[in-house]
């Protein structure tokens, strides 16, 4: 469908849910390894594709039949077997200053919420916000909480949210209205980094505990520019 003049929107459904964003994967791939004239840049989202075109260089009306084509192609794609990013993150007191109402809002121990928060990988289904903020998505239900009624105007960068059933880490420093959990020492943006976005939609993301003293550790080997991202292959799920 149009939106304005200068791009299109693809859509594959009307929810979050993993295979409608391997359809969404499929299209942005398929459009990498084999560009349409006229196409500028596309916008992966949970459920769509935003395409923007050059007018000057493609009809819209053949740019949308050219799209319907490679969504019907697309089936016969394979995607890139996905990675897990391993996030270090210390948890509560002065980092996480919402922690104690996620516990106070599930009924859980300030150990079950970490406990539930880093017993699985999440899906990276988009970036935005700001530069290289990750939507993720299969966060536990039971550590589900709502957005503060008022956000704040500051949110250090690496700082690890809660917002509904989705969870984030605030990659530069900016406003934003997540509950504040804990904050990581790795940085998810670097403007001088190559590339400056450290993770991908279609990944995904595995936070761990560390205590304050790691937390300090790795911020200075961060400083230094000797720490490594620990990244692994995703296993497959059955």
């Amino acid at each position: 469908m149009p939106a304005g003049d200068r791009a299109l929107v693809v859509e594959f459904g009307n929810e979050i849910a993993p295979a409608i964003h391997a359809r969404v994967r499929a299209l942005t791939q398929a459009l990498q390894v084999r560009p349409i004239r006229g196409i500028v840049e596309v916008v992966p989202t949970y459920r769509s594709l935003l395409v923007y075109f050059d007018p000057m260089q493609v009809d819209p009306a053949a740019l949308e039949q050219a799209l319907l084509d490679r969504v019907r192609q697309r089936e016969a794609l394979q995607l890139p077997q996905p990675t897990v990013t391993v996030i270090p993150v210390c948890y509560g007191g002065e980092f996480g200053p919402d922690l104690p109402f996620v516990c106070e809002h599930t009924g859980l121990s300030a150990d079950e919420v970490i406990r539930i928060h880093t017993g699985r990988d999440y899906l990276i289904y988009m970036l935005g916000f700001t530069p290289g903020f990750p939507y993720l998505g299969g966060m536990d239900e039971r550590i589900a909480a709502p957005r503060l009624e008022s956000p704040r105007t500051k949110i250090p960068a690496g700082s690890v949210g809660i917002a509904g059933r989705q969870t984030g880490v605030y990659p530069v420093e900016s406003p934003g209205g997540w509950r504040i959990i804990g904050r990581t020492p790795i940085k998810l943006y670097d403007p001088y980094r190559e590339p400056p976005v450290l993770l991908e939609p279609g990944n995904y993301v595995r936070f761990r505990a560390v205590t304050r003293a790691e937390y300090e550790a790795i911020a200075e080997q961060v400083a230094a520019g000797t720490y490594r991202v620990e990244v692994v292959p995703k296993a497959a799920e059955h």
